[in-house]
């Protein structure tokens, strides 16, 4: 790239473009190159959980538990701690849990009442031929005014960090039996599945999308006030301006991911349907119908090759800054933002058909197994490291061809988590090379055979 320097200086708040790319600034563009077109991972390193203690978290009081890299099967009857188990780990992924919304009840019941209201989860981590172990520490206290808060610490090899910083380190796919409302249901559940992604990959998404949550509680908070008590609406004008950056960086992120994700969806979904049946992942980010056509190209979804085209990031954050302005009026009218990247929408296309509006629960199920197995391979090949694969109940979900494609999938895999209540949907020669452990009211034990 003659005459182009690459970008030494980040001018915004966060940085907007994911470590896929490298990022180059000339001729008043940001000019983003895939870094697949620069190096090819050809190595696929070892990643797997060697142990995991848990202290009070749900139904475990106590749990130390070495694991193998090799499938393990968790075995044992509905409400004795499979799923509890599956969803530890992904806390440690995510620094946050991906079934509820609140720390404080994570916590288990007998500790609460017991006075020491906290919980502990610790896993040691095999990578790259080293070990590493995170914590993350859950604290529940009284505050002044009777409510309880529940504080986070988060430690990495000992040392104090951010939950951004878990990003990178234990990378996990979450496959459960409701993910096929995925497809259908409210569009919150795509926005949270596909942050849970990105955060596990890009430490720098975390803290926009912190940023941006926080920012849009702001505006939203003093847009009740100028509706109900009155006020210079130009007042807000600040917090839009850090809407509009932290926004078009999320949606830059979102619209790659999802490009990639397309791609390798596509190509699962044939494989699943006998090539009868293309799918497609369609972007849809939340903008003024009136924003200027350049916005709509930029910002929606492209083809995979236009992924690397020039984005104007000053044009982008300029138009969005534009449309918040143009609707001010009437987000104080209704006391909150009305655009933005928490109103975005991902939908899946298969043949012309909008899958979650028409599609049959067969096509759905199809649908979130290609969107799993996509996620899988993204991460294997933005990390170099294929991801713990956690399978909460699925086989039973599916019929005997997509349940045939995951057990081939599972081959490929260092480690692989699968909670069931019937073992014999594994073939037999599956169950004999993998660890099988009894769950029991919390309690983990060998499977007598």
């Amino acid at each position: 790239m003659d005459g182009v320097k690459p970008l030494s200086k980040n001018p915004f708040i966060c940085v907007p473009f994911p470590a896929m790319y490298m990022v180059w600034r000339g001729g008043g563009n940001l000019v983003i190159c895939s870094l697949a077109a620069c190096h090819s991972r050809d190595t696929i390193l070892l990643m797997y959980i060697q142990s995991l203690s848990l202290r009070h978290f749900r139904t475990y009081a106590r749990l130390e538990l070495d694991l193998p890299a090799a499938p393990i099967l968790l075995l044992g009857d509905n409400a004795q701690g499979k799923t509890s188990l599956l969803e530890a780990i992904a806390y440690l992924a995510l620094g946050r849990s991906p079934l509820t919304p609140t720390d404080q009840h994570l916590i288990h019941w007998n500790a609460a009442e017991s006075g020491l209201p906290f919980a502990h989860l610790e896993a040691q981590l095999v990578k790259q031929g080293r070990v590493e172990q995170l914590e993350i520490a859950m604290e529940r206290s009284a505050q002044a005014n009777g409510n309880a808060r529940t504080s986070k610490r988060v430690r990495i090899d000992r040392r104090v960090v951010r939950r951004a910083d878990l990003a990178g380190h234990l990378n996990v796919v979450l496959f459960l039996p409701e993910d096929v409302g995925l497809i259908g249901g409210p569009p919150a559940l795509r926005r949270r599945d596909l942050d849970d992604l990105l955060s596990q990959v890009y430490p720098a998404y975390v803290d926009c999308l912190d940023s941006y949550q926080q920012t849009l509680t702001r505006c939203n908070a003093l847009l009740r006030h100028l509706r109900d008590d009155g006020g210079d609406p130009a007042q807000i004008e600040p917090l839009e301006d850090l809407l509009a950056r932290h926004g078009v960086a999320l949606s830059l992120y979102r619209r790659r991911v999802i490009a990639a994700l397309s791609f390798q969806a596509d190509r699962i979904h044939q494989d699943l349907t006998g090539g009868q049946a293309w799918l497609q992942l369609t972007y849809q980010p939340n903008f003024d119908p009136l924003q200027p056509p350049a916005l709509d190209y930029q910002l929606g979804l492209l083809p995979q090759a236009a992924a690397e085209s020039p984005v104007d990031v000053d044009a982008l954050q300029g138009a969005y800054r534009e449309m918040l302005h143009r609707r001010r009026k009437e987000a104080v009218a209704r006391g909150m933002i009305l655009l933005g990247p928490h109103r975005d929408e991902l939908r899946f296309i298969s043949l012309g058909v909008d899958l979650g509006t028409f599609g049959s629960r067969g096509q759905q199920r199809t649908t979130v197994l290609a969107l799993r197995m996509a996620q899988l391979r993204w991460l294997q090949q933005e990390t170099g490291e294929t991801p713990v694969l956690l399978l909460d109940e699925v086989l039973a979900e599916l019929d005997r061809k997509r349940r045939g494609y995951l057990l081939e999938t599972l081959h490929t895999m260092e480690q692989t988590i699968m909670a069931t209540t019937d073992a014999e949907l594994f073939p037999a020669a599956f169950r004999e090379r993998a660890l099988v452990l009894e769950v029991s009211g919390g309690i983990i034990t060998p499977h007598a055979p």
